[in-house]
């Protein structure tokens, strides 16, 4: 039999190890040609999809920006706040049947996201039929 204290400082890591292997929390946005950081966004669970909230962006002349290029719903709504990820649900390792737009330019297009080896890296990837465009993006933590 282990000692409680033990015993409480395994459960304790396990808990942590768990949710860092998680895609939940919030994550900083690397632009895959330039190399920029942009912004932070937010994934969590809603109503068992997944979906993903701009919750901080970089350049503060973007900062309250509209999406003036969205479409339907998203028109000319604040970036800051959007939800960019939307609809995601779960598929093995990956995230996937759901969307990402780009604030940048209104297009819309299919999404999967999963953890990449480094669970502190997001594999983003957004395509259109067999091509397809892959960010990385690195967990903030706190």
């Amino acid at each position: 039999m282990l000692p409680k204290s033990l015993l409480s400082f395994i459960l304790l890591f396990m808990s942590l190890s768990v949710s860092s292997q998680s895609i939940f929390g919030k994550w900083k946005t690397i632009d895959d040609e330039t190399g920029e950081e942009k912004s932070i966004v937010e994934i969590y669970e809603n109503d068992g999809k997944v979906f993903g909230k701009v919750v901080e962006i970089f350049d503060d002349a973007k900062r309250n920006a509209p999406c003036k290029y969205c479409k339907g719903e998203d028109y000319n709504k604040p970036v800051l706040g959007l939800n960019i990820i939307k609809e995601m649900v779960k598929s093995g390792d990956a995230y996937k049947k759901g969307t990402i737009t780009n604030p940048e330019d209104g297009k819309v297009y299919d999404c999967r996201i999963k953890l990449d080896d480094d669970p502190n890296r997001l594999q983003v990837r957004g395509y259109i039929a067999f091509f397809y465009r892959t960010q990385y993006w690195i967990r903030v933590e706190g």
